[in-house]
C-alpha cells in the first residue's frame, strides 16, 4: 500500500513538473517545487536545483526544507561538486559518503560545508532533454545508504525520472515563451502595416492625391524628425500632428 501511494504521489509530481505553459509561470517557485517534490519522495534532508549555462551557474532553487542549508551548498560548488560533475558528464552522480568524499579530497569546499551542516551523503542527477544538458537537481540524505538494500539507486532513479520531467518542462516553457515572443512581434508588425495603410488613406483623401503622394509625405516627415514611421501614422490617424508639418512647402 505505501509503494502505492508512493507511485501515486510521483504520478502526481511528475504531471505538475510536466506543466509549464502557464502566464503565471515563474522559474524560482517551479525550481523550489521540484526541490519539494524530491525531499518527499525520496525521503531526503534538503535538495537543490542549479541551471547552467556554459558552464556557469545562472538559477539556485531549493527546497522549502531547510532551504538556506541548501542553497549554501549549491553556492560551495562553484569550483567543483555533484551538481557540476552530473552536468559535465550529463550523467548521474551517485550516492556519495561526505565523509569519504572529503578524506579523499573531492570537492574540497563542498563537502567542508556539507560536514559543517551534518550532512552524511549526496548525489546528482542531471536536469537534461535529450542532448541538451540545463542543469542538476542535487539532493542531501542524513545517512549513507545500504549498498546491500539498493535502496540508494532507486532513490536516484525516482530523482532522475523527476529531473527528466523538469527538463522537458523547462524546454517547452523555453519554445512557448519563444512562440509568443515572435507572434507578438508579428502582431505589432502588421498592426504597425494596417496603421500607416490607414494614415495614407485618411490624407490621401483629404488632401485629393493619390496614396504613394501620402506615404513620401509620411515617411518625409519621419525622417526629418528622425521618429519610426508608424508613430507618424499614429499621429496622423489620432490627429496629433497638423497637416503642414506633414506636407513640405512647394
Amino acid at each position: 500500500m505505501e509503494h502505492t501511494t508512493r507511485e501515486g504521489r510521483l504520478a502526481a509530481a511528475l504531471v505538475e513538473v510536466a506543466d509549464t505553459l502557464t502566464d503565471t509561470f515563474d522559474t524560482g517557485h517551479y525550481l523550489r517545487r521540484l526541490s519539494d517534490h524530491c525531499v518527499e519522495l525520496v525521503s531526503a534532508w534538503a535538495a537543490g536545483v542549479m541551471l547552467i549555462d556554459a558552464g556557469e551557474p545562472v538559477s539556485l532553487a531549493a527546497s522549502s526544507r531547510r532551504e538556506d542549508v541548501a542553497l549554501d551548498l549549491l553556492a560551495a560548488q562553484h569550483s567543483g561538486g555533484p551538481c557540476l560533475e552530473s552536468y559535465g558528464s550529463g550523467r548521474a552522480v551517485p550516492t556519495v559518503s561526505i565523509g569519504v568524499a572529503h578524506a579523499a579530497a573531492r570537492w574540497p569546499e563542498f563537502t567542508e560545508r556539507a560536514l559543517r551542516h551534518g550532512i552524511a551523503a549526496t548525489f546528482a542527477v542531471p536536469v537534461r532533454r535529450r542532448d541538451t544538458l540545463l542543469g542538476a537537481l542535487n539532493v542531501f540524505v542524513p545517512t549513507v545508504p545500504d549498498k546491500a538494500s539498493g535502496s540508494g539507486r532507486s532513490e536516484v532513479l525516482v530523482a532522475q525520472a523527476l529531473a527528466d520531467a523538469a527538463a522537458l518542462g523547462l524546454q517547452n516553457r523555453r519554445a512557448y515563451t519563444q512562440c509568443r515572443s515572435l507572434a507578438g512581434q508579428l502582431q505589432e508588425a502588421l498592426s504597425s502595416r494596417v496603421r500607416i495603410e490607414q494614415a495614407k488613406g485618411m490624407l490621401a483623401e483629404r488632401w485629393q492625391v493619390g496614396t504613394d503622394e501620402a506615404f513620401i509625405a509620411l515617411r518625409g516627415h519621419a525622417r526629418r524628425h528622425r521618429i519610426p514611421l508608424d508613430r507618424v501614422a499614429r499621429s496622423v490617424i489620432e490627429g496629433a500632428v497638423d497637416d503642414t508639418e506633414l506636407r513640405p512647402s512647394p
